[in-house]
């Protein structure tokens, strides 16, 4: 879990659609929102910079399979010889009225997101079983899931209940001027390196294979940059950062070097050069 505070500069987030215009909105109306894109695409920025344009403070929950209720909502726990409650991430934001983005919600069990339901409607509210009372979400409080439909399955989706209660943004990658400007920025790359790398992740975005389950997300594209501006060559950082990252398949990821290869210059070419 982590927890930031709308101070400093803005998170770095290039405007693609209407999708700040629609967070916005939806927030104003207290209505809760649900970000849907593929990893890598931005979704979890975005949040960071919608909260800080609203003034709110953030709390992220990583969620996973062995997420349970307590974790989100709260426990009692054993201190000094007393038992005490500890609000749970979601807890907090509720009485702090923050921002709660659960990013990946698919990956909790749906007997845990269940949890969500009074919260993502009308009502506002957050029944604490265990303390046996009801908390009604202070103004500010806002509700935010992300996942990506990638993967879903009928083990790993949202309940058609949690769904019908929420704002639905769709996310996907960038055009290449913007995701240029993106990976310049993020990476601290010229405008060179930029649109070389952006032009590799586009031809694996149209590569169709069963050994690769993700495709080059924004995301990866930085880190090779980064991993540029540190001396490395652009073909041994993108082998590393997209190639390594992508896939275990020897015969695919032998696929995704040669691409390399091709879209990319000769080891001798760095960054500044």
């Amino acid at each position: 879990m982590t927890s930031s505070a709308p101070r400093g500069t803005r998170p770095y987030y290039v405007s693609v659609d209407d999708e700040e215009q629609v967070f916005k909105a939806a927030y104003r109306q207290n209505m809760s929102i649900v970000l849907k894109g593929p990893t890598g695409c931005g979704k979890t920025r975005f949040v960071e910079a919608m909260a800080y344009d609203l003034g709110r403070p953030l709390i992220t929950v990583s969620c996973h399979d062995d997420l349970t209720t307590a974790d989100l909502v709260g426990r009692y726990l054993l201190r000094g010889g007393e038992t005490e409650w500890a609000d749970g991430p979601l807890t907090r934001a509720v009485r702090e009225g923050a921002i709660c983005y659960l990013d990946e919600v698919v990956e909790a069990r749906q007997d845990t997101t269940v949890v969500l339901h009074p919260l993502a409607d009308y009502r506002r509210q957050l029944p604490i079983e265990r303390l046996g009372e009801t908390l009604d979400a202070a103004p500010g409080f806002g509700l935010v899931v992300s996942y990506n439909p990638g993967y879903q399955s009928v083990l790993k989706d949202l309940k058609d209940s949690t769904r019908q209660r929420m704002v639905a943004i769709e996310f996907g990658f960038p055009s290449p001027d913007v995701e240029e400007k993106i990976v310049a920025s993020e990476a601290g790359v010229n405008t060179d390196i930029a649109s070389a790398l952006v032009r590799l992740g586009q031809a694996i975005r149209r590569v169709e294979t069963a050994g690769l389950r993700e495709v080059a997300s924004t995301r990866v594209l930085i880190a090779s940059g980064r991993l540029i501006v540190e001396g490395l060559s652009m073909r041994t950082a993108a082998r590393v950062a997209i190639a390594g990252p992508l896939t275990d398949d020897a015969l695919v990821a032998g696929g995704l070097i040669e691409m390399i290869d091709a879209y990319l210059p000769d080891d001798n070419v760095r960054q500044g050069d």
